[in-house]
């Protein structure tokens, strides 16, 4: 596995990278240390529920699709341990973490083939030109949680530098919009990924049971 670090050993969250369509494994990414926090958002994909203006009707409220999910995580990354032991660690002395950051970058960047097969397209007189399909990612946080997913926000802010400048130490935030079967359609593998993520969350909302009225305060309902 290709990771930030390869210590201590505990169950980390991280990216998986596939051909695209969702083919094999390209790469996978562990975070080296686990963010304290992450935040999701959804923004709800309804029609109806109110009324337009005047003596409108309001319609019933319908859900028209998955509910548009953004995960946001900060994710430190830090060569102090590695500068620790130098002899086993060649490349962290070399370039310190500018590895990892690269590893990431590669994520929101075609790739320097694609740019020139982009050119060469361009030279040879095609009027459109259809950018290659982009990785498959996935974004891991236990076998509970795979989603697929796209880099929509990513920042780096390097802390700390070698002699030779190198980044030693950086926090990287990202922000991840899940792609669901709106996005993927229900035959590509990402779709197949999703419908099984959202499958997982309702299996889980199944184990908390039920409440009763009686504990909202209630015999029976109007």
């Amino acid at each position: 596995m290709t990771g930030f670090t390869a210590s201590p050993k505990l169950l980390k969250g991280g990216l998986v990278v596939l051909a695209p369509g969702g083919g094999t494994v390209r790469r996978q990414i562990a975070l080296q240390y686990n963010p304290d926090t992450l935040s999701r958002t959804y923004q709800v994909q309804g029609t109806g529920g109110d009324a337009s203006g005047g003596n409108a009707r309001a319609q019933p409220f319908r859900l028209k699709g998955p509910a548009i999910e953004t995960i946001k995580l900060d994710a430190e990354i830090d060569a102090t341990d590695q500068l620790a032991d130098p002899d086993a660690h060649a490349n962290a002395v070399a370039f310190g973490i500018a590895p990892q950051l690269a590893v990431l970058e590669a994520l929101v960047n075609p790739s320097v083939d694609e740019l020139l097969d982009i050119a060469s397209q361009a030279d040879n007189g095609t009027l459109e030109i259809l950018p290659p399909e982009a990785p498959l990612v996935l974004f891991v946080w236990s076998k509970n949680r795979i989603a697929p997913v796209r880099v929509a926000e990513f920042s780096i802010v390097e802390e700390a530098f070698d002699p030779a400048l190198n980044p030693i130490r950086a926090k990287v935030s990202l922000g991840l919009h899940v792609m669901s079967t709106d996005d993927l359609g229900f035959s590509h593998r990402g779709g197949t990924i999703f419908i099984n993520y959202l499958r997982t969350r309702e299996t889980l909302a199944g184990l908390t049971g039920s409440a009763s009225l009686a504990s909202l305060g209630l015999t029976s309902l109007p």
